[in-house]
């Protein structure tokens, strides 16, 4: 799974490296601890605007169909092998975007209830600032007649690393490479096509305190 992750790079460093523009620098979020639950608006790169960084979407998706915004605290997360099959996600599985960050965290569990465990930092070996594979929803709130940009990030079958580190549950989120990033944001390329063993991300995990 996916709940936790960090962003401290600095909106210039993210510009320069997507060649992108920061739509809102005031919204940009710089943080060593992101927590999901609070639904934040980490910076993404949407399919349709791929020239723009954008601060306004917010972790949690809502999908279309929703009366209210409750459902967002069970979608953080898709599960790559279902994604397509489930109500909240199917309607928006060719709305993709790159989720830019500098890490995420996972917890590795050393009983089997998880009262003691040992927290890691997972990041790219190739890059400082990478993306994590995610889909995107724009919802009406029937309340206020606003439009509410959400995203979540898809999860995958662990690799030996992380089957280590997230022992309890065994997933991860879909890192998608440098040079696969555009590939992502193409609808035309199978969803699958990025799940583990078929993808594999170039991650690396220290454990931290």
């Amino acid at each position: 799974m996916c709940f936790f992750t960090q962003q401290v790079a600095i909106c210039n460093k993210v510009e320069t490296r997507f060649s992108a523009k920061v739509d809102n620098r005031e919204k940009f979020i710089k943080s060593d601890f992101v927590n999901g639950f609070s639904y934040p608006n980490l910076p993404v790169i949407i399919d349709e605007k791929p020239d723009i960084i954008s601060t306004d979407f917010t972790w949690g998706l809502i999908p279309s169909w929703a009366k209210d915004d409750e459902i967002r605290k069970n979608t953080l997360n898709a599960r790559i092998e279902t994604v397509e099959e489930k109500p909240s996600f199917k309607n928006c599985v060719n709305n993709r975007c790159l989720v830019i960050v500098t890490g995420y965290f996972e917890w590795h569990w050393n009983d089997s209830k998880g009262k003691e465990k040992e927290k890691y930092l997972i990041n790219s070996q190739e890059d400082e600032i990478f993306c994590l594979a995610g889909l995107y929803s724009n919802w009406l709130n029937p309340s206020t007649g606003d439009i509410v940009n959400t995203y979540t990030i898809l999860t995958t079958e662990a690799d030996k690393t992380m089957q280590y580190v997230h022992n309890h549950k065994k997933r991860m989120p879909v890192m998608i490479n440098r040079i696969d990033e555009r590939k992502w944001l193409d609808d035309s390329i199978s969803i699958k096509d990025f799940a583990y063993p078929n993808y594999q991300p170039n991650l690396i995990a220290f454990q931290t305190q």
